[in-house]
């Protein structure tokens, strides 16, 4: 695999990783403070709350991918 396109690709990965886990920290936060925006409801905002914690795992998992298949290109 092209070096270039795999470190942006560990970049991208790690970004989003890091700004799903903000997402999540702030979720709790606004969650604790009944503080959920605007016009949605608990049950509306439940459902963000739940996406952001499975979108975070899929970005691990595609990360963990990404640094397996860095380790089989480099054996």
């Amino acid at each position: 695999m092209n070096k270039v396109i795999h470190d942006r690709a560990v970049c991208k990965a790690f970004a989003k990783i890091e700004m799903l886990q903000t997402s999540t920290i702030r979720d709790q936060y606004d969650l604790r403070l009944k503080n959920y925006g605007g016009d949605i409801s608990l049950d509306q905002f439940m459902l963000i709350v739940e996406s952001n914690k499975t979108e975070l795992k899929v970005w691990q998992y595609i990360a963990e991918l990404i640094e397996k298949s860095n380790k089989i290109t480099i054996i």
